[in-house]
């Protein structure tokens, strides 16, 4: 029985290859570097590469299985490109030796020279699943970027955009690329300022809560319902009560005549009212009589039809009054409930009262205010005085006396996000001296730089000012300065800055003023170093700054 010779090809090779399944293999089109010269007895003697699945012929040479197939389409009588004879497919078998022996072959790890592991072919594809130096797509949904498995792991935690981090605020875990928009729109314990500029600073959340007291928010005065339409900050409520207390008076005074004057009106409707009640009362009664006079000429009259039709009349006229009646009943009822109206009166006696002893206390407020006015001032006076020896004290008790000034900047953030706005350009560090009688300095700081640094860097100058032995000092200043940031991580990789003072410049004569013009650093250190996560320059939204006085060649007093 005939069959298509290139599908009995076919089945042949894969009986063979079905009868001892070998679990190594390589990709064959790649390029392998061998460790040792690839010997001719492994290559395909039709594509030359190394032998993949090899078989061998009739006439002793060896091709890969997929070149065996290749041959035997291109051409009806396949041929060997060796030797030109005829390939006879029931002669072709597979050489499982051979197969072993290219599989046991070593090579280079492709990714040479950064590994320089030697592998079994066979084992090939295998080392590169664990190949630290092989490239590999980063794991997190969005990212794009291959990495060697070496890096995979810091890149995951560290550098990849598409990362998880917490949020600082809700410490929820969102993507890094969306945790700027998370924060400003979903994050509910993000702070935000008060709507109504009340200079408070709230979470999210907490609008709606913080709306109801804020002291910004203009509300309705408490006596609308009496006329007063009035509409103060929450915060300025309690004066507005107490400046407009004659207006409010006279309001509820009002308001009471208009009750008296209802009051008035209904008692008159109800008085109307009674009247027709009494009407009806005797119109029931007239009706009554009738009935009684129609009842007894029933019994006379032989007449029935008439009597019955009079009767009816009667009756259906009777139940009309008698609803009426009910109703009017209803509705006096109804009345009376709205006309008790004694708690009003009490209310409105309790509140005459009142309006007399306030007038009655008028005179007596006056005075009292006036003395207020005298205690205030001299309050005033003493928390001045007070405030500004406790400035003075708490100037002495931070005060340096050894040329040496350690500055510790509190909240960053926001005094950056302030110089930002052009609310405040710099701050000053509190003074510190070369001696107890030595000369008075200070540092500035512009957190978003100046001149040359503004919106990149942060500037640190130094700052010669007025003291109280400058007339015994040598001047001009001529002691080298060194500027510093400190390392919070305990491994000191300060970033310095040294100069020494010029004694031509203005900067260091004697002050005539409070200060002389600060000198210094206007690119002192980059807003990308000094923020950055890896360096440890702030910690807990905090900073150091330290300046250091060469005291070489100074003489004390």
């Amino acid at each position: 029985m005939a069959c298509d010779e290139p599908t009995a090809l076919s089945g042949i090779l894969m009986r063979q290859n079905s009868s001892s399944a070998v679990s190594l293999d390589f990709q064959p089109d790649a390029d392998y570097r061998f460790v040792e010269a690839l010997e001719d007895r492994y290559k395909c003697a039709y594509c030359h590469l190394v032998l993949r699945n090899p078989h061998q012929t009739g006439c002793g040479h060896r091709f890969c299985q997929q070149c065996i197939l290749s041959l035997r389409e291109l051409n009806a009588v396949p041929t060997c490109p060796v030797d030109k004879e005829t390939i006879k497919m029931h002669e072709v078998f597979k050489d499982n030796c051979c197969k072993r022996e290219v599989l046991n072959l070593h090579v280079f790890c492709k990714n040479i020279p950064n590994c320089n592991s030697k592998i079994m072919l066979g084992r090939y594809q295998e080392h590169l699943q664990q190949c630290l130096f092989e490239s590999v797509p980063c794991t997190n949904d969005g990212c794009c970027d291959q990495i060697l498995r070496k890096d995979l792991e810091e890149h995951l935690s560290q550098h990849c955009k598409f990362r998880e981090e917490m949020c600082q605020y809700c410490n929820k875990y969102v993507v890094l690329v969306n945790i700027k928009n998370h924060e400003k729109n979903d994050c509910p314990d993000y702070p935000v300022p008060c709507l109504h500029n009340c200079s408070q600073i709230i979470l999210k959340k907490e609008t709606e809560k913080h709306h109801a007291v804020c002291p910004e928010v203009e509300v309705d005065c408490p006596y609308r319902q009496y006329g007063c339409l009035v509409k103060v900050k929450r915060g300025k409520l309690a004066e507005h009560e107490n400046s407009a207390l004659r207006e409010h008076i006279l309001q509820i005074l009002d308001k009471n005549s208009q009750l008296e004057e209802q009051i008035s009106d209904l008692y008159k409707s109800l008085e109307c009212k009674e009247i027709k009640i009494q009407q009806l009362a005797e119109a029931i009664k007239k009706c009554e009589k009738e009935l009684r006079q129609f009842t007894q000429l029933l019994g006379k009259n032989s007449n029935l039809m008439v009597s019955t039709q009079a009767l009816a009349n009667h009756l259906d006229k009777s139940a009309r009054l008698e609803s009426q009646v009910k109703q009017l009943i209803q509705m006096a009822n109804q009345q009376q409930s709205k006309l008790d109206l004694q708690p009003l009166f009490d209310m409105i006696e309790n509140v005459k009262q009142k309006i007399a002893l306030m007038e009655t206390y008028d005179q007596r407020l006056v005075v009292l205010e006036g003395q207020s006015s005298k205690h205030d001032l001299q309050i005033n006076i003493h928390k001045a005085q007070l405030n500004k020896n406790e400035e003075r004290f708490k100037l002495l008790e931070g005060t340096c006396y050894n040329g040496k000034l350690i500055w510790k900047i509190t909240d960053y953030k926001m005094k950056k996000k302030e110089a930002v706005e052009g609310r405040v350009l710099s701050i000053f560090s509190q003074p510190f001296y070369t001696s107890r009688c030595g000369y008075r300095l200070c540092a500035r700081a512009y957190l978003n730089g100046d001149g040359s640094g503004k919106g990149t860097h942060v500037s640190l100058y130094f700052v010669v000012m007025r003291g109280e032995f400058d007339s015994l000092l040598l001047w001009p200043f001529k002691q080298k300065v060194t500027l510093m940031l400190l390392d919070q991580s305990g491994k000191k990789n300060h970033i310095v800055e040294v100069f020494r003072a010029d004694p031509n410049s203005s900067s260091f004569k004697r002050p005539d003023g409070e200060m002389n013009i600060a000198s210094g650093c206007p690119r002192f250190v980059p807003h990308a170093v000094l923020e950055n996560t890896k360096n440890t320059y702030i910690r807990d939204d905090t900073l150091f700054l330290k300046v250091v006085v060469d005291l070489t060649d100074l003489e004390e007093l």
